[in-house]
């Protein structure tokens, strides 16, 4: 066995890989770019080298400096994680040249599938079903338009290396196809440095499922059950769970028996992945094959009680697979949610900054969470925003769906925007609690975006009953302040109106033993909790019930997170109540002139000049941020009066960029 290790990459899934080892007896070295020299995963390891600048291309994806970093430490072999280098074989050959072990398949597996092209032509040679497509490299916009034409609309165009959603355009007509092109390729040479695209027809209506699989250098191969991937975002994974609501067992069977044909087919040994796109009525087609561990292996782990990276491990040292295929058994269910530093408000564009708060759910047999930050470390603009994963388990599939809303409501994050709350509307949507899922979900359910309204609260009285014993709670402690005078003494009412969107709601609040009574609209809501003042998370009963809410204070205004939904909450006494009523609105100041950086990123384009008309829906600039392009266009006709910024400049959020007459 291997005596140490290094992990060529950073974030969650180097901490992982760390956490394994560690339990393994194996000494772990980290790499850091200087944009992550204080992050977690390099307190975390043994040892830490710097690699270079921020941008991957000059630091995690730059292959000489990582194989110095193993001469220098010693590391003995090299677990690539996902992403960046873990799937170009040019690496795994230069860490071979080396005497370096690569933690992964072999050379030729790598080159064979882990390219999307070739994989294809391959999963057709060993019987795999595989969907229409043209398997070459396109050559340009024109020739994309003219095979697309030749495929038919809808088709998907989608880059050759690399995986995680990057390098991937739907196109329904020529001009999406064009600009598909383009924005593919070129999100495919920043995220890969693999510029080479190619297109296939799209599938509507589609499933994402993928079967994991295992397999060594002595001939054993085996499946781990599926993962149910269809929750998407712009073809990035948002919730996964294992098994799928969806399969039988025959289909179960026939997939991961195709699986494994196709891994048999390339030799190939570590863990691996074959995805499939699968429809209505159950037919599946091959997507791709990731020669990798993928984000979502926790929920097989979950299931069927193995720790994938130890196996890859042990794997890449010479060692047999410990168990057969009719030693793995799925029991239970398993979900994970990806929480991410993006404003699902503002078109889930990413927030970079300081973690002022983080504070995940407590780990238990139910709950499991893989995470690259803490409080007080920073979100990258250079990186994926992923800040955590968020797993549970349960005996059956409603119970793990409980547990992970009950995790959601106590994940405490402040200092950058993040998408729990989008997490926690999807966890209890219809759709997704009956399993009626597809690829098209969110698009389908959200078509003008992801709003507030999208989050109403489930039960309003809880906010106001929790809302009201807070605060009776510190007026009461309010009124123990000493030197009051004899006679005059602070008195607290038992009315009071809680003002909650738009709404004032009379209630009456009496302490009692452990909590309050408070009446709302005629009915007892009982509020019991041991919570102490400050603290972010408030947990007690309702009626009896379970119940866990963040709370922040600002004197008479509270802000309460839960279910997803948030809400500000101001508590007046009658009279205050009144008065309020008379209040004027502050209307917000018009920015409608103005072209306003959504998101912090890297402005590589301004597509427009001073005295430019312009048209509804043209380009006007273009910002990279977290290895994404993101086209800004036109919301209406006009003329640009001032170009504020130029193509190079580092942009913070509305900051300027055109000014129009």
């Amino acid at each position: 066995m291997f005596k140490k290790i290094l992990i060529a990459n950073r974030g969650e899934i180097a901490c992982r890989v760390i956490k394994t080892a560690r339990k393994m007896g194996i000494a772990t070295v980290a790499v850091y770019s200087e944009a992550d020299q204080n992050s977690l995963h390099t307190e975390m390891a043994d040892e830490a080298v710097l690699i270079g600048p921020p941008p991957s291309t000059q630091s995690y994806l730059v292959m000489d400096r990582i194989i110095q970093a193993c001469k220098d430490t010693g590391a003995e072999a090299v677990h690539p994680g996902y992403g960046f280098l873990s799937e170009n074989p040019t690496f795994a050959e230069a860490l071979a040249r080396e005497g370096i072990a690569f933690i992964g398949p072999n050379i030729h597996a790598i080159t064979m599938m882990g390219d999307k092209i070739t994989s294809k032509k391959l999963a057709r040679e060993a019987g795999v079903n595989t969907i229409p497509g043209y398997t070459e490299v396109l050559a340009s916009a024109d020739q994309s338009v003219e095979i697309a034409r030749d495929i038919g609309y809808p088709v998907m165009i989608k880059a050759s290396a690399g995986g995680g959603g990057k390098g991937m355009r739907v196109a329904w007509n020529d001009a999406e196809c064009r600009d598909g092109f383009e924005r593919a390729t070129n999100e495919a040479r920043s995220s890969f440095g693999d510029e080479r695209v190619f297109v296939e027809k799209y599938i509507e209506e589609p499933r994402h499922i993928e079967i994991q699989v295992l397999a060594d250098s002595f001939g054993n191969t085996v499946y781990l059950g599926e993962r149910e991937c269809s929750i998407q975002r712009r073809h990035q994974k948002v919730i996964e769970e294992c098994p799928s609501p969806f399969l039988d067992d025959a289909t179960r069977q026939a997939m991961g028996e195709q699986a494994v044909a196709l891994v048999r087919a390339v030799d190939y040994q570590s863990a691996g992945t074959v995805e499939f796109i699968v429809d209505r009525q159950r037919n599946f087609y091959f997507l791709e094959m990731n020669t990798r561990l993928q984000v979502e292996h926790p929920v097989t782990e979950m299931v069927t009680g193995t720790d994938l990276v130890e196996l890859m491990i042990r794997v890449a040292a010479g060692e047999k697979l410990p168990l057969t295929q009719a030693d793995i058994k799925l029991n239970g269910w398993a979900i994970e949610a990806r929480v991410y530093a993006e404003d699902p408000f503002r078109n889930f564009l990413p927030s970079v900054g300081r973690l002022t708060r983080y504070m995940p759910p407590a780990e238990s047999e139910v709950v499991r969470v893989d995470t690259g930050v803490y409080e007080g470390g920073e979100v990258s603009m250079y990186y994926d925003p992923m800040i955590a994963k968020v797993i549970t388990y349960g005996a059956t599939r409603d119970q793990a769906i409980a547990h992970m809303r009950t995790a959601l409501d106590a994940f405490y994050i402040r200092g950058v925007s993040h998408n729990i709350g989008f997490l926690t509307a999807l966890i209890k949507h219809a759709r997704f609690v009956e399993g009626r899922l597809s690829t098209n979900l969110i698009a389908e359910e959200y078509p003008n975006g992801f709003q507030a309204d999208d989050l109403p609260h489930e039960d309003p009285a809880m906010l106001v009953a929790v809302a009201a014993a807070i605060h009776r709670r510190y007026m009461d402690r309010a009124a123990l302040i000493s030197g009051q005078m004899q006679g005059l003494e602070r008195r607290v009412e038992d009315q009071w109106v809680v003002f909650m969107r738009g709404d004032y709601h009379p209630v009456t609040v009496r302490p009692v033993d452990d909590g309050h009574d408070v009446i709302y609209k005629g009915e007892l809501f009982a509020v019991r909790s041991d919570w102490r003042f400050g603290e972010s998370l408030f947990r007690g009963t309702l009626n009896g019930a379970d119940i866990c809410m963040q709370v922040e204070r600002r004197y008479q205004e509270y802000r309460l997170f839960h279910g997803g939904s948030q809400v500000d909450v101001l508590i007046l006494a009658p009279r205050a109540a009144e008065l309020h009523k008379l209040m004027p609105v502050k209307a917000p100041p018009d920015l409608s002139k103005y072209l306003l950086s959504p998101m912090p990123g890297l402005l590589t384009k301004v597509a427009v000049e001073p005295g430019q008309e312009v048209r509804a829906g043209e380009t006007l600039a273009v910002i990279e941020a977290m290895k994404m392009e993101n086209v800004l266009y036109a919301e209406r006709d006009g003329v640009v009066a001032k170009v504020l910024a130029k193509a190079g400049d580092s942009l913070m959020v509305d900051q300027s960029i055109v000014e129009f007459e």
